[in-house]
């Protein structure tokens, strides 16, 4: 982070001025590397000099004359507060004068003025170590969120020319044939080569249990090898890969500020001005009402007021409670684009969710074959033909069930119609696979009979001529009904909008006791409904896992997509991903938005109310500037304690 502070390494600040301070040339440290004990070196011997003194004064009666105290003490308060002079004056000629580098400076250089040396170096030293504290406390926890989920392997062994070679993964080209060890870390997105393999996949979904995968089967980068040497054919580039994007994600997430943390910010750019004017008025008021009035004496109640201001704490508190929801979260393989975002998670009244790859496994299997006016293998090798050309797990399904295609089959001018199917050209004749929607799209005539099948079907037409249908069945994830009774414990509306037919839809939300449930829907009749609730004035988040939820996944309050079966268009679009697929996981993102909330706010409420309490008892000279910065630290400290506890916490 760009500096103006001629000494970075004595960096000791807090971001409290202003909304943007990040941007500034404020001298903030937040999220470096943990500072060493060494490069603050002049704070400590500030720390040392003011101990020694109040041990000689307190323990032995030794009183320091004028002159000696202003040298010792002198150098003590530049050595503590050298940063926060220098940035002080940079601001100040900039004619930003409301910031707590300058409330900090008066305060000292008051306590100066009217003799009180021992207790002006005590606000800056203690003032500093406060900021020291806190800068590790946020550099630590953006580290932590990092260490989570950064454990891409620094080279990899790839085979060239029939021999091993060691390289870096960004070395590595699409269609290179990786080895992995066991207790290797993946460093890429492949396909398995090998014929099978178990893998950790912990650092991307949250869960550790073993996860078997077979060839053809999709392996990614930061998955552990737990048995055997896997061969893995690269899929993608070491910067596109699923765990870099992940990365990407999080790191921009700490950056992105929620709406907590922009109304502190604003609210400090009012309040810091308050309070000089009101310190102020602590002076020159008495004047007008107090008999035995002392300039002195309302001086330095004025500078007790000051120390005691400063939003330190809860501006640097309160993005931290931040990074601990997100790091949290990230534990759990849910993955949070933004502070925000988890703001809006805890407003939540209704979850809309898609149903193929979010409540059921996305896993299709081929239950019947139906042909007419063609043989049935013919008609499976047109369609396994077709929808090799999808990636949706129903196509999958029926590539699997058919295997191999034959040579012969040409296949152009392939086009996907959203929500219907696919239409081809296939040996010069045009082929259609999909819902009965497709055929009624294309004047294609079928048996009505077809409208009564209550599994999920794909019908097929060649040269406008309707030839059969396969029958698909899918499951239920396992969690899917502890998710949706989760979610109604929490008082949530539950809606299912699918694309499937309204017999299977129907069925779906029987069985797990979903509220509303619409099926045959098009991507826009999904938006539709979608609006019809923020009509109602819901707050919604919608949940997803194909290209054709993205223009939902958008409108949603909150977007959450389904990070392992999903699309990139999904995953892109949403706001929340789901690392491992599990419904459940719904639940538990709302669950940590909501403790991200509760300790957020128990700072602010610690924050203020000891301010006020020391506030009022600074004004009526019952507290000191001793008791004014060990009150402003301990505040500042506690809540920073209780911000970090959040990446501890258990949920479940």
């Amino acid at each position: 982070m760009k500096s103006t502070n001629n000494n970075p390494s004595n960096a000791q600040t807090c971001c409290c001025d202003n909304e943007d301070s990040h941007s500034q040339d404020d001298g903030h440290n937040h999220g470096g590397e943990t500072e060493d004990w060494l490069a603050h070196w002049p704070l400590l011997i500030a720390l040392v000099i003011l101990v020694v003194t109040q041990v000689l004064h307190f323990g032995f009666s030794i009183e320091f004359s004028v002159p000696i105290s202003l040298i010792v003490f002198g150098i003590a308060l530049l050595l503590a507060g050298y940063n926060v002079f220098n940035l002080a004056w940079l601001k100040a000629i900039r004619f930003d004068f409301f910031n707590e580098f300058f409330l900090m400076s008066v305060a000292t250089i008051g306590a100066f003025a009217i003799g009180s040396f021992s207790e002006g170096v005590a606000v800056m030293v203690f003032y500093s170590i406060g900021e020291w504290f806190q800068d590790i406390a946020v550099g630590n926890a953006k580290k932590s969120i990092k260490a989570l989920l950064d454990v891409r392997p620094d080279v990899v062994e790839v085979m060239r020319d029939g021999k091993l070679f060691t390289v870096s993964p960004t070395e590595i080209n699409i269609g290179e044939i990786i080895h992995i060890k066991a207790g290797e870390k993946v460093a890429l997105d492949g396909e398995m080569v090998s014929a099978k393999a178990t893998f950790n996949t912990a650092a991307l979904t949250g869960e550790s249990k073993p996860d078997e995968k077979a060839k053809g089967d999709a392996v990614y980068a930061g998955m552990i090898n737990l048995r055997t040497v896997a061969e893995i054919k690269v899929t993608s580039n070491f910067k596109d890969s699923k765990l870099s994007k992940i990365l990407e994600m999080v790191q921009d997430a700490t950056a992105r500020k929620s709406q907590t943390q922009l109304f502190i910010s604003r609210f400090a750019k009012v309040y810091t001005p308050i309070v000089f004017a009101l310190a102020v008025l602590v002076v020159l008021l008495p004047m007008l009402f107090v008999s035995n009035y002392h300039f002195q004496e309302w001086f330095y109640r004025s500078l007790v007021f000051l120390v005691i201001s400063c939003p330190c704490a809860l501006v640097v508190s309160i993005p931290l409670g931040y990074f601990g929801g997100i790091g949290l979260a990230s534990k759990h393989g849910i993955l949070f684009k933004g502070g925000n975002f988890l703001d809006v998670m805890t407003k939540i009244d209704t979850v809309v969710m898609d149903k193929t790859g979010t409540l059921t496994k996305g896993v299709f299997d081929v239950q019947k074959v139906h042909a007419e006016n063609i043989e049935e293998q013919m008609l499976l090798e047109y369609a396994a033909a077709i929808e090799s050309k999808s990636n949706h797990p129903i196509a999958k399904a029926i590539e699997t069930y058919v295997g191999k295609l034959k040579a012969d089959l040409e296949i152009k001018e392939v086009h996907e119609i959203a929500g219907c199917g696919l239409k081809a050209l296939i040996n010069g004749k045009e082929v259609l696979a999909g819902n009965l929607k497709l055929l009624k799209k294309f004047e294609v005539g079928f048996d009505k009979a077809l409208e009564t099948i209550k599994e999920t079907i794909v019908v097929m037409a060649i040269d406008k001529q309707y030839v059969g249908y396969i029958t698909i069945a899918d499951e239920l994830k396992d969690d899917a009904e502890l998710a949706i009774e989760r979610l109604h414990k929490l008082g949530l509306k539950t809606v299912v909008l699918s694309g499937d037919k309204q017999g299977v839809v129907d069925e779906v939300a029987r069985v797990l006791n979903i509220d509303e449930a619409y099926g045959g829907l098009l991507p826009e009749d999904k938006v539709a409904h979608l609006q019809t609730l923020k009509d109602q004035n819901r707050r919604i988040a919608f949940v997803g896992d194909g290209i054709n939820d993205a223009p939902v996944i958008a409108l949603a309050d909150a977007g959450i997509a389904m990070g392992g079966l999903g699309s990139d268009a999904a995953i892109e679009t949403a706001d929340i991903v789901i690392q491992n697929d599990q419904p459940s996981k719904i639940w538990m993102a709302i669950k940590i938005s909501k403790l991200t909330r509760n300790v957020v706010w128990q700072n602010i409420a610690l924050a203020m109310g000891v301010k006020i309490i020391v506030l009022a008892l600074g004004a009526g000279g019952i507290a000191t500037l001793w008791e004014a910065v060990i009150a402003d630290v301990g505040v500042a400290l506690l809540a920073i304690l209780n911000a970090v506890r959040i990446q501890n916490k258990e949920i479940g």
